[in-house]
């Protein structure tokens, strides 16, 4: 047993070893691509056959056929068309002409030459950076000497876009810089400090802003009521339990078919829908059309991203119904979705307009109000010195309820993946379930009556009241802080767990103490074969979305003007088109 005075020793111990660290990555990010000691999977050699797309993403390289470069020469002929528009329209920003061409013209799609400049309208980053002149340099300074989430954001940094031309190479000129953010930040909002997730909406901004006008904006999304990202990052999520239990409703309202379907084949909405609203949809959707979605987001706030998760499964609800098996649902919606959607950009979008007008009809467009826990307590710049153990780093050396609780889930899991492993099969070689029956090639039984038609998936008007529970851990209305075990926003899969050991070294969070926490949701660990995707369990209930305070969506405009807006059209700038929601509807 040691004394006090032996322990406080090996605490001052500890925190030279971390002051030591953190310094140390600093100096190699100082360096830059002048570091000697590279390693090779760090820095990736990039292959023969491989072109950057028009966003800087690499992709093997393939013929273009003729058709392929008429329609690429036609958009770019109507991009050319349309920044002529834009910039007409930017030099009389806050002019009423503007304000009644805006929302139409963002449904379009801003010219991406110009979507820095918008983008910066948006956030109103000029004045920001006005009135803030010299804190990001101050909150770098204390970051080198006091951030204990240096590790876990060099590691994130090094594992973000590792396909894109700007952040493949080790210590290059972006990973430069989205390090300084993410380090900036965590002293900037000591509340969030940094939370996986962060480092994928920072590296898109940076892809259209320089080093400073990123770390505004990621305060900006964090901050500005529009957004509010501030709840999903905090220490227990609860703007995530929000979104996610709005989702929900949301389906079981207007989609009860697919919501009946997903529940049968245990797809809770976690499993999926992480990304859609943790990082807006980035890795999960096409880039080209996550832009646009950012776009309507810089505009109309979270609103859309609920809209955009119904487009989802609503353009795509055929193919789900037809689909037997989890893991299948879960591949298409994570994996496949992102790499081919099947549907061209306006369409969805267009597509996402409707569910916006059908949204706003239902009183379903907005989520509930948010409680007190997502906004932000502490004054954000207000520099709290962490505690000892936050410097050092520390964990828990005691396993909590929970997460013993959770090693016998993992075990249990386990041993039923490794017995499902050895199921039985008839004198033919056709796997046979537990009843009988014969399994088809697509996981599902031969004669199962339970295939949907076209018909039934175009019925969104049967109601259900009977909403199903999230399956997530609840704890007085919000998400846990270890009810995101093993997730890790910038993997394959939302959720995941492989081992027990490894289990609790994701669970292990580092302390929130001195007003600092750092909400780890992942260790971080290349995924493999033995990883096998569980259910957490829940408590029953869902949000009841009628008490929500209704605000209104705003449009910032420079000299801090704002109205209400509804979403544009779709079509030609100057003329209607016959099909297309008109702001009469949408006011309505």
């Amino acid at each position: 047993m040691m004394t006090a005075e032996e322990e406080l020793a090996e605490k001052r111990i500890l925190l030279e070893r971390a002051n030591a660290e953190r310094e140390a990555i600093f100096k190699r990010y100082d360096r830059g691509r002048k570091n000697i000691d590279i390693d090779a999977w760090d820095d990736p050699a990039f292959e023969i056959y491989t072109q950057a797309d028009r966003y800087g993403f690499l992709h093997p390289e393939k013929e273009q056929s003729f058709r392929d470069d008429l329609e690429a020469a036609r958009r770019k002929q109507i991009e050319v068309e349309r920044t002529k528009k834009w910039l007409k329209m930017m030099k009389n920003w806050s002019s009423a002409e503007t304000k009644e061409r805006l929302q139409r013209r963002v449904m379009k799609g801003i010219p991406d030459r110009l979507r820095a400049a918008i983008w910066k309208l948006f956030l109103n980053l000029d004045q920001a950076l006005k009135e803030n002149v010299g804190v990001y340099e101050k909150m770098l300074k204390f970051a080198r000497q006091y951030s204990p989430d240096i590790r876990q954001i060099d590691f994130d940094v090094n594992r973000q876009f590792r396909n894109h031309i700007n952040y493949r190479e080790r210590y290059s000129v972006k990973q430069q810089s989205l390090f300084r953010v993410l380090a900036a930040y965590s002293m900037y909002n000591m509340e969030v400090g940094y939370c996986q997730g962060m480092s994928t909406v920072a590296g898109v901004l940076l892809m259209y802003f320089d080093e400073e006008d990123t770390f505004w904006a990621l305060n900006a999304l964090l901050s500005n009521e529009r957004y509010a990202m501030h709840g999903l990052y905090v220490e227990g999520f609860p703007k995530l339990m929000r979104f996610l239990q709005h989702h929900d409703k949301i389906l079981t309202k207007c989609m009860p078919k697919v919501k009946k379907h997903l529940d049968k084949h245990g797809v809770d909405s976690v499993l999926y829908s992480l990304k859609w609203f943790f990082v807006i949809f980035i890795e999960r959707i096409p880039f080209s059309l996550c832009l646009r979605v950012w776009d309507i987001y810089m505009l109309y706030g979270e609103r859309v991203l609920t809209a955009m998760a119904y487009t989802i499964l609503k353009i795509h609800k055929v193919k789900l119904l037809r689909m037997k098996d989890m893991d299948q649902i879960t591949e298409f919606l994570q994996t496949i979705l992102y790499k081919n959607f099947g549907y061209d950009d306006d369409t969805v979008i267009k597509t996402l307009q409707l569910a916006m007008f059908e949204l706003k009809k239902l009183n379903l467009d907005k989520l509930p109000a948010a409680p007190a826990s997502e906004f932000p307590k502490v004054a954000f710049g207000q520099f709290i010195e962490p505690s000892l153990e936050a410097k050092i780093g520390h964990r828990n050396e005691k396993f909590t309820e929970r997460e013993t609780e959770l090693k016998e889930t993992v075990l249990y899991r386990s041993e039923s993946k490794n017995d499902g492993d050895d199921e039985d099969v008839d004198e033919n070689g056709r796997p046979v379930g537990q009843n009988g029956h014969h399994r088809n090639e697509n996981g599902g039984h031969d004669d199962d009556e339970d295939d949907r038609t076209e018909r039934d998936c175009d019925d969104i008007t049967e109601e259900d009241d009977a909403y199903s529970n999230l399956n997530t851990e609840y704890d007085d209305g919000s998400i846990t802080k270890h009810s995101l075990t093993g997730t890790s926003v910038t993997s394959t899969n939302d959720v995941s767990i492989t081992s027990y050991e490894r289990t609790c070294d994701i669970f292990r969070l580092q302390p929130n103490s001195g007003g600092s926490s750092a909400a780890i949701l992942g260790s971080g660990a290349k995924l493999d074969d033995s990883v096998s995707i569980i259910s957490l369990q829940t408590l029953d209930g869902v949000c009841d979305l009628h008490g929500s305070a209704e605000h209104s969506i705003v449009q910032g405009v420079s000299g801090g003007s704002a109205e209400k807006v509804a979403p544009g059209i779709i079509g030609d700038d100057d003329e209607d088109d016959d099909d297309d929601i008109t702001e009469k509807q949408l006011s309505s």
